[in-house]
């Protein structure tokens, strides 16, 4: 399946757009940019990231304590980083 340069980019924005309302959880995104925009295997993509195909697995599993440097080293290919943004409600 080979996507065009605007369907990749309407996969990422979805996708980007299901983490920041909540629907979707990073471990679940980041599976799904890695199979649906690049369709590389986990050790190909874990490669390109420079990171190990564990810690990978850990990340699409939603385990461990990954560090931002990581989360961003995976989430770079696709024009993303790790960020801070406003809930819907005031926890005050």
């Amino acid at each position: 399946m080979s996507l065009s340069v605007e369907q990749r980019a309407q996969l990422i924005a979805a996708i980007e757009e299901g983490l920041a309302e909540g629907s979707l959880e990073l471990g679940n995104a980041v599976r799904r940019l890695r199979v649906e925009v690049t369709g590389l295997h986990q050790s190909q993509f874990a490669r390109m990231c420079k990171i190990s195909v564990r810690t990978l697995v850990h990340i699409e599993q939603g385990e461990g304590n990954q560090t931002l440097k990581t989360l961003d080293a995976v989430l770079r290919p696709f024009g993303l980083q790790m960020g801070v943004i406003r809930v819907r409600r005031p926890l005050y």
